[in-house]
């Protein structure tokens, strides 16, 4: 969705609102990067419908394009316009604790959603919701310790992991998991680097490709999402690498595939719909006074070849 059509859309519900009961709720959100891979793009959708859906909600919605700056301005636009409550899925943790200050200070509950702030800003913030991504990491790695267990190198594997975008929360825990639960479970496993792969599926092929010159022994990659995952998958293929143990986080489409055509071992599986829904009530539920814990998670179960007949395909 284009700019014009979300500022379209911002006006339509806004008009809509006014002719509603004197109880309708203005919710702002101000997104990451809606057109970075397709669970942002998949969550905005489903944001929109949730909204429209409600006859109390008017819905601002704005996108960052990844950029801090634009971010900034959209919060202090939308702490101008009044609203009755914030979204924000930061494009960088610490970067935006500024702008969430100032909508805590003009009395604007603030929801953080997917993607938390570092943890100084979190007395500015009335909730986070959204997924567990330290717990990712630590089920990724469960799920790869558990194959090399089933193929007996458990006592000897080595892995590298391409992690997400640099600063960004949800790169930092999904790392943060898998480095400190690997050692737990499988303490003869060998993590032997770790690059940013950006969420990029281009950038974690060339990443991948530079692994596989420097390192001629490589069993397992660990990857912050299936994106990623599958990037590296292409290069190992192109490379004619075989044997090698692919997990992620966040089940895509992709990686779905991948899982089904035997390439791409496991991952953990995590609906944009269900963190676009669970955001929107999170803030009306706020509004509505009710006492909700500091953080909302959903759950993202483990998903592998050979489990994955449980779960739908994702539609992102």
């Amino acid at each position: 969705m284009n700019m014009t059509t979300r500022m379209a859309l911002a006006c339509t519900t806004a008009m809509l609102g006014g002719a509603a009961a004197a109880e309708t709720m203005t919710i702002g959100i101000t997104q990451n990067n809606v057109g970075v891979d397709s669970y942002q793009t998949t969550y905005e959708r489903a944001f929109i419908a949730a909204a429209e859906a409600n006859p109390d909600v008017e819905a601002v919605v704005l996108d960052a394009g990844g950029d801090v700056a634009r971010q900034i301005a959209q919060m202090e636009d939308l702490i101008q316009r009044d609203v009755d409550a914030i979204i924000i899925w930061p494009t960088n943790g610490e970067a935006v604790i500024p702008a969430v200050r100032k909508a805590h200070q003009a009395n604007i509950p603030v929801v953080v959603t997917n993607s938390n702030i570092a943890e100084q800003g979190f007395d500015f913030v009335a909730s986070f919701s959204g997924p567990d991504n330290i717990t990712q990491g630590s089920r990724a790695a469960e799920i790869m310790c558990d194959k090399f267990t089933d193929m007996g190198v458990e006592g000897e594997a080595r892995v590298v992991q391409i992690s997400g975008q640099p600063g960004y929360t949800t790169a930092i825990e999904r790392a943060k998991g898998f480095e400190d639960r690997l050692p737990e479970v499988c303490p003869d496993v060998t993590l032997v680097e770790t690059q940013p792969g950006d969420w990029s599926r281009e950038k974690s092929q060339q990443v991948m490709e530079a692994f596989l010159v420097k390192y001629d022994d490589i069993d397992g990659v660990y990857a912050g999402d299936d994106n990623m995952g599958v990037g590296a998958l292409n290069a190992a293929k192109d490379a004619d690498r075989d044997g090698i143990v692919f997990v992620g986080a966040t089940n895509f489409a992709v990686g779905y595939e991948a899982m089904a055509d035997g390439d791409y071992w496991g991952s953990i599986y995590q609906s944009p719909v269900d963190d676009a829904e669970a955001a929107l009530q999170t803030a009306i539920d706020i509004l509505n006074g009710e006492d909700l814990p500091f953080l909302n998670y959903f759950d993202t179960p483990k998903i592998t070849q050979e489990n994955m007949d449980e779960f739908e395909k994702p539609v992102f």
